[in-house]
């Protein structure tokens, strides 16, 4: 399995400013090379690469970074037919579908630019690297990372690392190919609803409030809705960084979350029960607050954060379906609207078990998840 190591580079002020050139300088060429495609809707890989290799090499590229350069954009265009087809620009003949498809795609001037290892060697030991760059290659680079992350560059790394430029820092993401841990036979599993008032729930009881998190969430959107009425240049200059800063946040937020959920199901020798949360906005009916919570939280990121750690632990995971978790009795199955009195509480109308309704959703995903496993290892078995 992919994972990225994210290190950070400890460049002089002289060589900044030649990484800054560098990056610069990709970005305007992958803009050159995105209009050429535009123009003559060459986009596929090799085509373009023929196309416009020697422009790029003209502009002051060397050959390797130059084919980056066409790559890049040939996968920017990829990118976007699988969303016009997945119908995430809208309707065909919209104004938003009509306005993707009519412009070039665009690389911002510190656009992220992949180097492979004939640009970029890495001594790890001595926690350097030596790049290619318009200057000359920079050779004695330094970077920090923890030893975890060094041991996996020494043992894992495979294929391009990433040139990345944050605010004043300098990055590089490493691909690093890991062997995948066995999968166990669980004993029993951890079942996990995601929702809004509370990020994660475990069946065990453990509850990851959002209270913090949409507080956050909350201070962000009004300060945004202050800064587009101004609608200046320092405005959204100041927009930018606080739109980086909240992705951090929330990223930083579910690995934080989806590190306990799996620390906690490998200790106890379980999978992990997680819903399936395909069309969760589209499904969901609630207040206009909550739509606005809803649609800026990454379920999604936290479900795929939960995956792969539990893929590199070797945990199960199990998805089940959502309907009525909320609604059903995790003791005697009744279900039931009026057994959801309230956001916080289940109270069964039949037998009269109570419980957070959260943990109560939880339990009913645990459920459907021992079920689930034992229906597809059946199944495995008979074939």
């Amino acid at each position: 399995m992919k994972i990225v190591v994210q290190v950070k580079l400890l460049p002089d002020a002289a060589q900044k400013a030649a990484l800054w050139e560098t990056l610069k300088l990709c970005n305007r060429a992958a803009n050159c090379a995105s209009q050429r495609a535009h123009k003559t809707g060459v986009k596929d890989k090799a085509p373009l690469q023929r196309l416009v290799y020697d422009d790029l090499k003209a502009m002051g590229l060397s050959a390797q970074p130059a084919i980056h350069c066409a790559r890049k954009v040939a996968g920017a265009y990829a990118t976007l037919e699988a969303n016009l087809a997945a119908g995430n620009y809208g309707r065909r003949g919209s104004k938003r579908r009509t306005r993707a498809e009519d412009t070039p795609v665009r690389f911002r001037k510190d656009s992220a630019q992949p180097f492979d290892d004939r640009c970029l060697s890495w001594q790890v030991d001595a926690r350097a690297v030596s790049i290619w760059t318009v200057r000359g290659r920079l050779k004695g680079l330094g970077f920090v990372c923890s030893p975890e992350q060094a041991k996996m560059l020494t043992e894992y790394r495979k294929g391009e690392s990433d040139l990345v430029r944050r605010g004043n820092n300098w990055y590089l993401y490493a691909t690093c190919e890991v062997p995948e841990a066995e999968e166990y036979t669980p004993d029993g599993f951890l079942g996990v609803d995601l929702g809004i008032a509370n990020i994660a729930t475990t069946s065990d009881g453990a509850i990851h409030s959002g209270k913090r998190t949409n507080n956050v969430r909350h201070r962000h959107r009004r300060l945004r809705r202050r800064l587009q009425r101004k609608g200046t240049r320092s405005a959204k200059r100041v927009l930018r960084r606080l739109s980086g800063r909240e992705r951090r946040f929330a990223a930083d937020t579910n690995h934080r979350i989806s590190k306990r959920i799996v620390t906690e199901a490998q200790r106890t020798s379980r999978g992990i029960a997680l819903e399936e949360l395909g069309g969760i906005r589209k499904r969901v009916r609630l207040r206009k607050p909550q739509r606005v919570t809803l649609h800026s939280w990454s379920f999604a990121q936290l479900g795929s954060y939960i995956a792969y750690k539990a893929k590199r632990a070797g945990v199960p995971v199990e998805y089940v379906d959502p309907a009525y978790t909320s609604q059903g009795c995790s003791a005697c199955g009744h279900t039931d609207k009026g057994n959801r009195p309230a956001q916080a509480t289940f109270s069964c109308t039949s037998c009269g078990f109570a419980e957070h309704a959260d943990v109560n959703a939880a339990r009913n995903i645990s459920s459907r998840g021992v079920a689930g496993w034992a229906v597809s290892h059946a199944a495995d078995d008979a074939a």
